[in-house]
Parts: C-alpha cells; structure tokens; sequence
C-alpha cells in the first residue's frame, strides 16, 4: 500500500501549494512538479505495473481520481489566479501601449450648410441675427403684409398656440424684430428652423430650415439682389453657376422673383433632377414692400431694400445629392457620418 500513500501524499502537496499560488508562474511550477513530463505523479505510472493483480483494481481506481482531483485542483488555480489578476489595473495597464483614442464627432449636414452660408454672407457685410421659434401673429404675418385671408395664416398650414402665438412659418419674424429695434442701414441674414403643417416626404417636412436676408438702405436696386445672389451662388456651388430670375408674387416684397441656380447635376444641360430644363428653383426675394416698411416705422419714399429665402434643406440636398429630406432626421450614423 505505500504506492497508495505516495498518490495520496501528491495530491495533499499539490493541493496545499495551489492553494498558496498568488500568480499563473506559481501555478505552472506545481503543475509541472506534479503532472509534468518528469513530475512526482507521472513518475507513479510505469509502477503501476508492478502492483499484484488482486491489487490492480483498487490501486487503478485510486491513480485514476487522483489525476482526475489534480486537474481539477489546477483548473480552479488558474481560474482563481487569472480572476485576481484581472482585478488589479496595474497588472491590466500596459504602459508601453499607444492611447486609446476618443473617436471625434462631426457637426450635422444642416449645421454645416447654415454655418458655410453665414460665413458667405458675413463676408458681403450681413450679419446673422437669430430669433425666436416661437413668435407673435405680427411678427410672422401682419408686418409682413399678409391679409387676413391668407393661406399660409390658415390652422392647417400653421401651428398655432391657445394663447394666440405661433410656431414660425418662416424666419421672416427676424427681420421685422431687427427693423423695428434699429434704423438703416441693415443688412442682415437669419438662419433658423421653421415649422409648417406639411405631410412628410422626400422633399417635405414639419420642419425645416431657413436662411432669410435683408438689405435696407438708400438706392437699393434689383440690381444689388441679383448680384448678391449671384455672389452667394459663387461660392457656394462653384464660380461656374448662374442665376436667373423669373416675376412671381409674395406679400413680403414688390417686385418679387423666383430665383432659380443652375442644376449642379448636369451644368444646366438638362436632367431627372431639374427636369431637363437645366436650372433648380433656390430662393424666392424681392424689393422689400413699401407697406412692410411702413409697418416697422420706416419711411419708404427715404429707404428701399431687398429680401431673399432660401431652404438650407434643400441647398444641402442639391449640393450633396441627396434625394431624401428625412434622413436628415433619422439619426442614421452611416449617413451623417459621411459629411
């Protein structure tokens, strides 16, 4: 029976020094002592086969749990160690490795084209002014000579408040707060959202963004407009654009245009996009209307200007090609992440 002493005296060391092991080196050192190629077990298995055969049964039984229970012992070392070890940040810090770095954000498409846009006309004199989403019925439609019978003043193309304020149709309302705060000359642009009661699709949304501009001083001209437009254009889509105007009508101004840009798609040649006529609707402007002028105090027959609007939204879309106004809104990474 000594050989079954020697296995059980093995395993009561092996046992008792994996208890103490404080790291893998420890662990390894008694594995290798014990079961390794010239370790105190493996050394036992040649001499099994000089144990008496009515022994061999019982002997056999006993090598057997005993390489199992060594095994096991060492499993739960390890595990034990490489828990301990995890838990310890100096051992988890290695300071030879290169920083983890912090992955930038990017601004917004919209917030893009509206800061490009301010910065264009910043560099013409204008001035961006911000105001209010949230705005009186003055404001919005009356000092811009809305009747009362107008559409756009209209619940169903408005959102309207209980107290009688407005969400802003347009940012229009800027003006009029710069008008009737200050004297000319003023020559501001004012970027902002907006909100309409439209039905959301590619091309429309409950609410967007503008940028509106105003130039009030003594001899201005259609001419000023268009070459303003023109020099905006310019810059913002390439020295190659053009810009036409064709009459239309808004309360706002008198004489009022449609000012279209060369499609950006095909160089005015003609496409899907612009329809093949060769030019894209951007902004809508005019001469400031003599009785917008009157309602903030000005007096026309001493001052004139001009005022334009145009859809950040849709510069945006037209410059990148996006076919879609909601992914703007979608929070989907992989396409903001491509401006």
């Amino acid at each position: 029976m000594e050989l079954l002493e020697q296995i059980q005296a093995i395993v009561k060391d092996a046992a008792e020094a994996l208890a103490a092991a404080k790291d893998a080196a420890a662990v390894e050192a008694v594995r290798a002592k014990t079961i390794g190629r010239n370790g105190s077990f493996t050394a036992l298995g040649p001499l099994m086969g000089k144990v008496p055969p009515e022994d061999k049964p019982k002997m056999g039984r006993a090598f057997n749990e005993a390489k199992q229970e060594l095994a096991k012992l060492l499993e739960e070392a390890k595990d034990r160690v490489a828990a301990s070890e995890g838990a310890d940040p100096a051992k988890m810090l290695d300071v030879t490795l290169p920083g983890r770095k912090a992955p930038a954000g990017r601004k917004h498409p919209l917030t893009q084209t509206m800061e490009e846009c301010c910065n264009i006309f910043r560099r013409m004199g204008f001035v961006a002014t911000s105001g209010p989403e949230i705005e009186k019925v003055f404001n919005n439609f009356d000092a811009l000579n809305a009747p009362a019978d107008h559409p756009s003043r209209s619940a169903q193309d408005t959102f309207y408040f209980e107290d009688g304020r407005l969400l802003r149709s347009h940012t229009s309302p800027v003006q009029v707060r710069t008008m009737l705060s200050k004297k000319p000359p003023v020559r501001i642009v004012a970027p902002g959202r907006c909100f309409r009661r439209d039905t959301p699709d590619a091309t429309h949304g409950v609410h967007f963004h503008q940028i509106e501009g105003l130039y009030i001083d003594t001899n201005v001209s259609m001419a000023d407009l268009k070459s303003t437009l023109l020099a905006f254009a310019s810059e913002f889509f390439g020295p190659d654009i053009k810009v036409r105007m064709r009459p239309s009508f808004f309360p706002f101004t008198e004489p009022s245009v449609e000012c279209d840009f060369t499609c950006v798609m095909c160089g005015g040649k003609g496409c899907p996009v612009c329809k093949n006529s060769g030019w894209i609707e951007c902004a809508g402007a005019g001469m400031v209307n003599p009785n917008v002028l009157r309602n903030v105090g000005y007096d026309p027959e001493t001052c004139q200007g001009f005022a334009f609007g145009m859809g950040i939204d849709r510069l945006t879309m037209i410059k990148h090609r996006i076919e879609d106004l909601r992914l703007f809104s979608e929070n989907d990474v992989r396409f903001l992440e491509q401006f």
